[in-house]
């Protein structure tokens, strides 16, 4: 199933172009597990190849990105927390997950929809506390472009400067995802550091 699933997403970027993207990131930033790094990296390949635009990769994820997690933001502002606490585990949501990105929202505050977008397990989840927060919906979506924009340029990035090689990124794709999560946590690690000196 899993390997069926990953075969849908690789022929949905490659036959539906940016409008395949903007879908897949828009289900990725709601609850649905699609993987980013299997939408972006192969559309960052095909950008090497001259297939797609690089540039346009970016900002159809981003864009997807941000109409996925408006939608959580709305759902949330309007269902309320016990509706997400009693039902959503029928949407990917558990509650022990909640709690940790509630936990992380109410840590790190507002620019939490930023630095939130860069941790896989976080990242779809981080838009639900700001709905129930009623955060300022355009910082929210302010936020949430830069931190969706960011990690939707790294993955390309990967996929372009591999793209020489298909059967690399095959073989190191999992690898390429660790690569990711490190460079996120020393963006975080940054952002701790900066918010301990203010």
């Amino acid at each position: 199933m899993l390997h069926d699933l990953i075969n849908w997403i690789l022929a949905t970027v490659h036959d539906w172009g940016y409008t395949g993207i903007f879908v897949l990131m828009a289900l990725e930033s709601t609850v649905l597990p699609v993987p980013s790094e299997l939408v972006l990296i192969p559309a960052g390949y095909l950008a090497h190849q001259g297939e797609m635009d690089f540039w346009l990769i970016v900002l159809a994820s981003t864009v997807g990105s941000l109409v996925g997690a408006s939608f959580n933001y709305v759902v949330a502002m309007w269902l309320g927390r016990p509706f997400l606490e009693r039902w959503g585990h029928f949407f990917f949501v558990r509650p022990e997950l909640l709690h940790k990105t509630d936990a992380f929202f109410l840590r790190h505050g507002a620019v939490s929809t930023f630095t939130g977008r860069l941790i896989p397990g976080i990242r779809h989840l981080i838009s639900i506390p700001a709905g129930l927060t009623r955060m300022n919906p355009g910082a929210f979506a302010l936020y949430t472009c830069l931190g969706a924009g960011l990690w939707s340029l790294i993955l390309t990035l990967f996929g372009y400067f591999l793209g020489g090689n298909e059967a690399l990124i095959t073989q190191y794709q999992h690898h390429i995802t660790i690569g990711v999560i490190v460079f996120v946590a020393l963006i975080i690690g940054g952002y701790v550091w900066w918010q301990k000196r203010r």
